[in-house]
């Protein structure tokens, strides 16, 4: 199992929302450069960047965080935020970003998402389904839909993409546990899917009982920021 730590950043700061509440905003005192070059200290080989305001309105504002980090370390990059057409999703792979992360565009236009996923490889696309009540939501979270989660996976395996990083919405930024029984039954029915989970760790226990269901990934983000974990003991668990 991966483990990947997570780095949200909002007006060029590390931050992390709680249930998704761009009301609801924890700051953290380090930049996310420095986050990542703590990280690749620490042994971690990715890093899960995500531009929240980008994904509010469209339009990328961590960018250049992005091409500063893959410049400046090894670590390799999962983005998220602001792809929103074949466009943007290129600029991102020519700035060196190593998989992008797409969660709306792949339920509001499946037109341009199909053109993302067939001009690159489905291995670097990423679907991200952001899951409350098994329903996915989109837009930053802030819209419902009415498509069940499991019948989106099968949409995007249709398509070749393998990664999906499914977040649990009600337990995102909570530090309650993870939605074990979520992760298990997806894994059930898709066991060729590289599924990483996210949303909800608080210590180490939650990411051991995690690998015992052998889950591809987890991301991993305030029980970092707020000392719940301790990077080393994590980085030992991680491959």
């Amino acid at each position: 199992m991966i483990v990947i730590p997570a780095i949200d950043i909002l007006e060029n700061e590390i931050v992390r929302l709680t249930k998704g509440d761009f009301e609801n905003v924890t700051y953290y005192r380090s930049t996310p450069f420095q986050q990542a070059q703590l990280y690749e200290s620490h042994g971690f080989g990715m890093v899960h960047l995500v531009d929240l305001k980008g994904a509010k309105t469209g339009k990328f504002t961590a960018l250049e965080i992005a091409k500063k980090i893959k410049a400046e370390t090894k670590l390799k990059i999962e983005f998220g935020g602001g792809i929103r057409d074949v466009k943007t999703a290129s600029e991102l792979f020519a700035s060196g970003i190593d998989y992008v992360i797409i969660g709306s565009l792949s339920i509001k236009n499946k037109k341009e998402f199909e053109l993302i996923v067939k001009k690159n490889s489905p291995g670097k696309i990423v679907s991200a389904i952001d899951v409350e009540n098994e329903k996915v939501k989109v837009t930053g979270w802030t819209e419902k839909t009415s498509v069940p989660v499991y019948s989106h996976i099968e949409y995007c395996l249709s398509l070749g993409v393998k990664k999906v990083l499914c977040t649990d919405i009600s337990k995102d930024g909570m530090m309650v546990g993870l939605n074990m029984e979520l992760y298990q039954n997806i894994l059930n029915r898709f066991p060729e899917i590289e599924l990483i989970a996210s949303g909800g760790v608080r210590n180490i226990e939650d990411v051991k009982n995690l690998k015992q269901t052998n889950i591809y990934g987890v991301v991993i983000g305030k029980a970092i920021y707020e000392n719940k974990i301790d990077l080393k003991e994590l980085a030992e668990i991680a491959l």
